[in-house]
């Protein structure tokens, strides 16, 4: 195995080391004149996960990793795409396809689970990491996705714990008409795709679990408790939103999945493109998680700005790649439509050209 091949299975085994370090938060809103977007945070206490912005033209070759180097799976890009990688460029977390398909993997700490690699199969072998950018280069819509991916085995490239699991994500797929499914795999290998009503996502435990604790929070709604008397007392609110006392304010993935699902639920439809991105941003910036919060008194904290390392918004109508980052907040925007993906080379660049990068559009 070569050098790089072997830094990057050591940054994603360290990556991976840390389970409690990732909290990542996915919504979807649509506007009323049809544009869908999916969007996410993506978090990791750990230290800054070097992200890039990624530009994958169609026709290029891949060759998937294997925890015995790169012997994997090859394919040749169909469908040119946009994304950003965590760790190295291969390992693309969250991206959107020139067909309006959306992936992004989500960690799944102590229930995803995947089966060992079997060298046997590495020609139909592709790494967890890397299967956000399978499918974005290789299929149209969640239907495609699902039915190109039963054929390949979905490998882990890290250690397993100590119950002889291997550490996983769960993904969420997307597409232009609106379909969206979550795809887990648990029990060393076994396969679940679950309609993703809810349209959030979070972390662990399973989706079914958490579509059943939304019934614990049935009495919360939006808007203003009335005011009313017991007694000779007469009772008040201090402010808005009172109807939503009891939301869930912790950092755990339980509490991220309540309370985006009610931020969600409660917003306004916005009119257009533009406002349903600037919402997006807005809500997500509710799960923007301090550097510190996740430590305890006396651990060493990383030279960061921020534990929410990146935030991301995928339009799927009009694809278009929207992002901001940790040490920029302004929103910078990638027009797949302006990209002709037969010529444009495989680009991997920081996700901030410059610390005071401001709001415009790049172009590739």
């Amino acid at each position: 195995m070569n050098k790089l091949l072997s830094f990057a299975l050591a940054a994603v085994l360290a990556v991976v080391a840390t389970p409690n370090g990732f909290a990542c938060t996915g919504i979807a809103i649509d506007a009323a004149d049809g544009t869908k977007l999916l969007a996410r945070t993506i978090e990791w206490k750990g230290g800054n996960l070097e992200s890039k912005l990624v530009i994958m033209p169609r026709g290029m070759k891949n060759t998937a990793l294997t925890p015995q180097g790169q012997n994997g799976h090859v394919w040749y890009n169909k469908y040119g795409a946009v994304g950003a990688s965590t760790v190295q460029a291969p390992f693309v977390t969250e991206g959107v396809n020139e067909k309006g398909l959306n992936v992004g993997i989500f960690y799944f700490a102590n229930y995803g689970s995947l089966t060992p690699y079997n060298p046997k199969h590495a020609k139909k072998s592709v790494s967890d990491g890397e299967m956000v950018r399978y499918m974005l280069t290789n299929f149209a819509t969640v239907d495609e996705a699902l039915k190109g991916i039963e054929d390949i085995e979905i490998i882990p490239i890290g250690k397993p714990d100590k119950s002889g699991h291997y550490a996983t994500g769960h993904w969420r797929i997307s597409d232009a008409s609106g379909k969206s499914v979550v795809l887990e795999i648990t029990d060393k290998g076994q396969r679940h795709v679950y309609d993703n009503n809810l349209r959030v996502i979070t972390n662990s435990p399973g989706f079914p679990w958490h579509q059943a604790n939304l019934n614990n929070y049935i009495h919360l709604s939006g808007g203003e408790t009335p005011n009313k008397t017991m007694g000779d007392v007469n009772l008040f609110s201090f402010g808005g939103g009172t109807n939503l006392m009891g939301l869930p304010g912790d950092l755990t993935p339980p509490s991220r999945l309540v309370r985006a699902f009610f931020y969600v639920q409660t917003a306004p439809k916005p009119k257009d493109a533009y406002s349903a991105v600037t919402q997006a941003f807005h809500i997500l910036n509710n799960f923007d998680l301090p550097i510190g919060a996740e430590y305890a008194p006396g651990e060493k904290i990383p030279d960061m700005p921020s534990a929410t390392q990146w935030t991301a918004v995928s339009d799927v109508t009009h694809p278009t790649f929207y992002y901001r980052t940790m040490y920029n907040s302004a929103i910078r925007k990638i027009d797949l439509t302006k990209i002709n993906f037969d010529t444009v080379p495989y680009t991997v660049t920081d996700m901030d050209q410059t610390p005071q990068e401001t709001f415009h559009e790049r172009l590739f």
